[in-house]
């Protein structure tokens, strides 16, 4: 009984450490200059430095595993509301073909960049769906399906950070020289730029119908996560069943199927009016449940491994980087 006590308590404590925290990167989040980090990677960081009040720390890692772990999911799911199927067809259809152009092209450069700079297998394809989907929701999205490791998701997620905020000022301060109208210059942002708030942040430099088309480009990419999540699980239970020495029994397939919570509650959001009136508050909880999974993330990081194995990730992203950048503004120059 008197286990079970401390038990509760230790968990609680961890509930409410993430839940303070996501709330606390959520209020940053609105304030000038941090909104180009983001709310979720603001609540990751607070998390880390929490690791200082160790005793603290010790008592909340108790539920962080879980936090990280259905919060995440719980989060992802809920986050489909947020995508628009019939204002990204009929508005966005050419913005989701060159999505799907950037996506298909990207990952695998990524993922063989950061290979060639020796990085390894799994923090190399975390990193390049980061950078090529939809930041830190998807290096979670497939963080499971690779079986990562905690530093390995963060120091993604930090990678992502770091370098979309960097293109996010770059972007802006090309905009007067790139010639482009203000839906041209906001299409490139949505589909060359890391985070959601990445994109708004840079479209909002050419107004709201910079804004809007962002935005647009943007659910454009993060549509993809689910399929993207998916074919990571097969190829990676392939691989993980060669490296066991598996027969040619039955794989076991690590398939992310909240994607398809994802994707049912865009369908929802979409097609059923009456959720309309709900969609504002599902989003809003979406986003403190993930900012509680990064911040559970943040507590139990390695700060060591990070250090020691951050510096090759992140070079191969940055030339990465620069080529998104530079194929987003090809496409948008020759179709848009």
């Amino acid at each position: 009984m008197q286990l079970s006590k401390l038990y509760w308590r230790r968990a609680s404590i961890g509930l409410i450490v993430t839940l303070v925290c996501s709330i606390a990167g959520q209020f940053l989040a609105k304030l000038p200059g941090f909104s180009l980090i983001g709310h979720l990677v603001l609540a990751l960081l607070l998390g880390m430095c929490l690791q200082f009040a160790r005793s603290l720390t010790a008592a909340a890692q108790q539920s962080t595993p879980f936090i990280a772990n259905k919060f995440l999911r719980a989060g992802i799911i809920l986050l489909g509301f947020k995508l628009n199927l019939v204002i990204l067809m009929s508005a966005g259809l050419k913005s989701l073909e060159a999505a799907v152009v950037i996506v298909a092209v990207m990952i695998p450069l990524n993922y063989f960049v950061a290979r060639f700079f020796k990085v390894e297998h799994t923090l190399a394809l975390l990193t390049a769906c980061g950078c090529s989907i939809c930041g830190a929701a998807a290096v979670m999205g497939v963080s499971g399906a690779v079986r990562a490791k905690t530093d390995q998701s963060v120091l993604a997620v930090a990678i992502v950070a770091i370098l979309g905020t960097l293109f996010t000022l770059i972007e802006v301060g090309l905009q007067p020289f790139l010639g482009f109208t203000d839906a041209q210059f906001g299409v490139m942002a949505g589909l060359s730029l890391h985070e959601i708030a990445h994109a708004v942040a840079a479209g909002g430099a050419a107004g709201p119908v910079g804004t809007d088309s962002a935005i647009i480009a943007k659910l454009s990419r993060v549509l993809l996560l689910a399929p993207v999540a998916i074919i990571v699980g097969i190829l990676e239970a392939r691989r993980f069943r060669k490296q066991d020495g598996a027969g040619e029994g039955r794989m076991s397939v690590p398939i992310p199927w909240f994607m398809g919570g994802f994707i049912l509650a865009s369908a929802i959001g979409s097609y059923l009016p009456f959720v309309n009136d709900f969609v504002p508050s599902l989003v809003q909880l979406a986003y403190l449940l993930l900012g509680m999974a990064m911040a559970a993330l943040g507590l139990n990081v390695n700060f060591s491994v990070i250090l020691q194995k951050g510096l090759r990730p992140m070079v191969g992203a940055l030339l990465c980087s620069f080529v998104i950048t530079g194929l987003a503004f090809s496409i948008v120059h020759t179709f848009f």
